[in-house]
């Protein structure tokens, strides 16, 4: 591991990683990187094992999870290098963007969502991100941190057409369900002056545990709106309400029309 690969892991993730060339630590058995050898041409070569799991949401066309993305270590380093660059800093302040290139901790969370990616099963790839996608570089230009104190939540939407396709979202700190529903739902939900009733379809619902990553591309970026209502009886899970605390999102996007 040369040195530039190691400083950005320690300031991205402290010193949960390995500072040797010898055996890497548990907590970052996540990370993966490409090995040149391995007979199969461009295919990556875990060096801290493979065992996140992509779960796909089967009620939404590209809408995939996986929910030990980050483990509690690496979430806790996050945090300290998100407080350490000022994005938590304000208590009025809860909203950050940064455009063009990004810090080195959010160039190792594409890099790692990159690997794991092309690691995952063949048969699932259609669940993921497409070639087309994962294979642009960079992979993402554009990044924006949330900070929701417990109550707060944001309203349905499709993110701005201003962005490519392919949506990556990390939650931090506290669980809460994100909930999608079609982009039809806008007309479909008005009152028809006939008979005065309104029409919409059940949302699905989506749990985001800390740690977690969902990615959006196609039908689940363009075609589905998702909100977080964190407002008392809206926050349950398996009939339990989410005991909610400060949460915090990173979400990683590229601008339509750049290099």
């Amino acid at each position: 591991m040369d040195d530039e690969l190691k400083a950005i892991l320690r300031e991205a993730f402290g010193d949960s990683s390995s500072d040797s060339d010898g055996e890497a630590s548990p907590e970052r058995r996540e990370l993966v990187q490409f090995n040149h050898s391995n007979s199969e041409i461009g295919r990556p070569q875990s060096i801290f094992g493979d065992n996140s799991i992509w779960e796909p949401i089967s009620e939404i066309n590209g809408l995939s999870i996986c929910r030990d993305f980050l483990s509690a270590d690496q979430q806790r380093s996050l945090l300290s290098a998100l407080e350490k660059e000022g994005y938590l800093g304000e208590a009025s302040q809860n909203q950050a963007m940064r455009f063009g290139d990004l810090p080195p901790w959010a160039l190792e969370l594409s890099r790692i969502i990159r690997e794991n990616v092309l690691l995952s099963d063949n048969s699932k790839e259609s669940c993921l991100f497409p070639s087309k996608l994962i294979g642009r570089e960079p992979l993402f230009n554009q990044l924006i941190v949330n900070i929701y104190q417990p109550g707060e939540g944001i309203c349905a939407h499709v993110d701005l057409m201003r962005f490519e396709d392919g949506i990556a979202i990390v939650s931090l700190e506290s669980s809460c369900v994100m909930h999608f529903s079609p982009v039809e739902d806008e007309v479909v939900g008005k009152c028809q002056e006939a008979n005065h009733k309104c029409v919409t379809s059940a949302k699905i619902p989506v749990l985001l545990n800390p740690g977690s990553v969902i990615l959006m591309w196609g039908e689940a970026r363009y075609q589905w709106k998702h909100e977080i209502n964190r407002k008392p009886g809206f926050q349950n899970w398996q009939e339990q309400e989410i005991d909610q605390k400060r949460r915090t999102s990173v979400t990683l996007r590229r601008l339509c029309g750049t290099e």
